[in-house]
């Protein structure tokens, strides 16, 4: 096998629901804009997500009532996080042993407090390299699973080819995200390249809804525009409905 099918294999051996390559070069300037010139020479992407349990999503409406849904943060974030972050090691070892340059993006990590935000968009790569669309809710919204998928990304100036394009979106009229956020953020503004975030998303009220449940000693927990998008709900009944 060569390096893509090597890539793909060890991807999918250690946990991956979703994989993809992307072409960056249509978002160069976007990304030099939120990571600077390191980040902006990076030819191509290997996207990998990883899909959430269910069981644990579902959780998300009770949040301030059952004492499990802290098990939602902790699987779905901690955990998932972790092992995204060891996927991406591999695979940036994997390129770095064929002769090329690879840099794992932490699956979560904020590195500008001012923009809130981390140095790359994973949604931006794995809607580049067609694996879902970027929705209303500003999360990478997938056909299989919905929002209900976490991110990590390789850049890479391996000879990598994309197999994907970008997927149209699918959300319509749909406003159950922007209707269902607590904090008021999302505005139900369709995702355009050209845009600025904050047309689409208020980053500080979500910052700020977490950091007064912080101070009242809560679970630091939302998600409700991922639970609430109908692309991840399926027609089984849920459990807290």
């Amino acid at each position: 096998m060569g390096l893509t099918d090597d890539l793909r294999e060890m991807a999918f051996r250690n946990g991956a629901a979703l994989y993809g390559i992307a072409d960056l070069s249509p978002a160069r300037e976007y990304i030099r804009e939120q990571g600077g010139e390191i980040m902006a020479g990076y030819p191509r992407a290997v996207s990998v997500g990883i899909r959430l349990l269910d069981t644990l999503v579902d959780l998300l409406p009770v949040r301030d009532k059952e004492p499990l849904s802290v098990l939602y943060r902790y699987h779905s974030y901690e955990v998932v996080n972790h092992k995204l972050d060891l996927i991406s090691l591999d695979l940036a070892g994997l390129i770095q042993e064929g002769g090329f340059r690879a840099f794992p993006v932490p699956s979560s990590k904020r590195t500008d407090n001012a923009r809130i935000c981390g140095p790359f968009s994973h949604k931006l790569a794995a809607h580049l390299a067609g694996l879902g669309w970027i929705g209303k809710s500003c999360l990478l919204v997938t056909p299989e699973h919905g929002p209900r998928v976490r991110w990590t990304t390789v850049l890479t100036d391996a000879p990598l080819v994309p197999v994907g394009r970008p997927m149209e979106p699918r959300c319509g009229e749909c406003r159950e995200c922007a209707n269902h956020c607590p904090a008021g953020a999302i505005k139900g503004v369709m995702f355009v390249p050209s845009g600025p975030r904050k047309d689409r998303l208020d980053a500080g009220a979500c910052d700020h809804y977490f950091t007064e449940m912080e101070k009242r000693g809560e679970p630091a927990l939302c998600g409700m525009c991922l639970y609430i998008c109908p692309h991840g709900r399926n027609e089984r009944p849920r459990l807290h409905e």
